[in-house]
């Protein structure tokens, strides 16, 4: 009797008390098939950036009080190069701010601390480590009206913020706190416009693919709907809640933060990654649904003109892909929203690139995201290849990866993708704080569910909840009752590929603690790794 009241007792205080969410493992599938090394990441809601071991146990963590700004990479010191979030430089309020830059030792120590945050430049989004130490950045350039009509923008399209026009700096670390500009890439010499004859750049937009319109994100596009409005001021209170973006909701300045038509940060390029061996930049472009190549071989002289550089054209675009209607052509679009453009080797020495598809705008009754590989159409001697009066090849990706039920793998912002030198793929699902390895058949190897982060408050925002996987979505995605199995998924085959980077990221969430901008799995014969860890040869 003593037992059954017992149990009536249990019964009673559990519907009376209030339910509590049960608390995902942090780690939910290692195999013998996932790639050794360690992961790092730097969590949008947290000061502190963590290295964590296959099994999700944390060996590293890097505390500071500063917000991510959203990248940071392993030095082969053993340094953290991180990005932190400037948010009190107006004009800048836009999507991925960042603003300054970080080096800081195994302790926390901060032995480098650049601002790259003026009236004129602010830093966003990326950066890259060079070979030889220098370092690439992202950055938005400001341009005045009366600039921007020069170039041929729209004056009805010019914001009252100024128009911000993408660039790329190169800086030489003068520790512990300068930098010097050593070489300067920017999207401003290199417009083209069909707008006004007496603006510069007036062509014809089609014979000119190695130029940018300076009016496409407007061009030929169908008024913004009420319901396209709504979920888009929806998306953009919950970014800048997060911190994502800088200043209050209540700030009519602030920028719209993916960027676009009818704001100043009108490109919103996401990410940067370099070829050393063939000196080449690949930028993701994300407002216009493109990935740009771009030749560093130039000098800085050379990088504002159409000639000069390894390749002979200056600092024009050798190479672009994802949106040919960009450049007037009317190939099917293939990239929707896309992040972290990534160079890796193809199959017999092919040179390729990989990038997330997050897949925001895809046409179709479901919203999904895919990690796709392209080949590129390159001969070391002659450059890139494009047939006149057609798009950049190729027609369709060599590798593409989505899950079984493509509505259960949806990232409508930030993530990344690092191809590892076993073949595999380490996927960051940004939004949602999840990190998966999958192998060219699209087999999960390893998933880690990031539980850090949420020790930041970010101005206004509340409390995210923990929740991932198919059961949290992102807004203006839409329910299946068909889930994702936590096993294997079949994938479409392709051809191996090569080495990563030692980079990783912190960036913005939808509802997810452990949102991250995206991360990377370093090997444990890397450099920075042994330093770190304190091993030797």
């Amino acid at each position: 009797m003593l037992d059954i009241l017992h149990c009536w007792a249990i019964l009673i205080l559990a519907a009376a008390s209030p339910t509590q969410e049960k608390e995902l493992p942090a780690l939910r599938v290692r195999t013998d098939g996932a790639t050794p090394g360690y992961t790092l990441f730097a969590p949008l809601q947290s000061g502190s950036t963590f290295l964590i071991d296959l099994d999700g146990s944390v060996t590293h963590e890097w505390k500071t009080e500063l917000s991510p700004g959203n990248a940071v990479y392993l030095l082969p010191s053993g340094n953290l190069l991180r990005c932190v979030r400037v948010e009190d430089n107006p004009p800048f309020r836009g999507g991925g701010i960042g603003g300054r830059l970080q080096e800081l030792e195994a302790d926390g120590s901060v032995v480098w601390d650049y601002s790259l945050a003026t009236d004129v430049f602010h830093h966003h989004h990326d950066i890259e480590p060079l070979p030889n130490g220098n370092i690439l950045a992202i950055v938005w350039e400001r341009l005045s009206t009366s600039e921007a009509v020069k170039l041929g923008r729209d004056p009805e399209h010019i914001p009252e913020n100024g128009w911000w026009v993408d660039a790329v700096l190169e800086i030489e670390p003068v520790r512990p706190d300068g930098g010097k500009i050593v070489w300067r890439w920017s999207s401003a010499d290199h417009l083209i416009q069909d707008f006004s004859e007496e603006a510069g750049g007036y062509g014809e937009i089609p014979l000119h693919p190695e130029r940018i319109d300076a009016n496409v994100d407007h061009r030929d596009r169908p008024p913004e709907t009420a319901a396209q409005r709504r979920a888009r001021e929806e998306m953009e209170r919950k970014m800048r809640a997060l911190g994502y973006v800088g200043g209050d909701d209540d700030d009519d300045k602030v920028e719209r933060p993916q960027g676009g038509r009818g704001g100043s940060d009108w490109m919103h390029t996401n990410s940067i990654d370099y070829h050393s061996g063939l000196d080449l930049i690949v930028l993701s472009v994300r407002s216009m649904n493109e990935v740009w190549v771009i030749d560093h071989s130039t000098s800085t002289e050379e990088a504002a003109g159409s000639s000069g550089g390894a390749l002979g054209h200056g600092g024009d675009l050798v190479y672009r892909w994802g949106n040919s209607r960009n450049y007037g052509m009317q190939a099917p679009r293939q990239l929707f929203g896309q992040h972290d453009a990534t160079w890796v080797a193809g199959q017999g020495g092919v040179v390729s690139l990989q990038m997330f598809n997050n897949g925001a705008g895809r046409p179709g009754e479901v919203s999904f995201s895919s990690v796709i590989e392209i080949e590129l159409p390159f001969d070391e001697k002659t450059g890139f290849q494009r047939t006149e009066g057609e798009a950049y090849a190729p027609e369709a990706p060599a590798w593409i990866y989505t899950a079984p039920t493509k509505a259960n793998f949806f990232s409508s912002f930030i993530s990344g993708a690092q191809r590892l030198p076993s073949g595999n793929t380490l996927i960051a699902s940004g939004s949602k704080g999840r990190l998966f390895e999958v192998t060219r058949e699209g087999e999960i190897v390893w998933e880690f569910l990031n539980p850090h982060g949420g020790d930041r408050r970010i101005k206004r925002g509340g409390p995210p909840d923990r929740r991932d996987g198919p059961e949290d979505r992102d807004p203006g995605e839409r329910r299946t009752d068909d889930r994702e199995p936590r096993g294997g998924r079949p994938g479409d085959g392709g051809p191996p590929a090569p080495q990563g980077r030692r980079r990783g990221g912190g960036g913005p969430s939808r509802m997810a603690v452990g949102a991250m901008f995206r991360a990377i799995r370093i090997s444990p014969e890397d450099p920075g790794i042994k330093a770190l860890l304190g091993e030797s040869d």
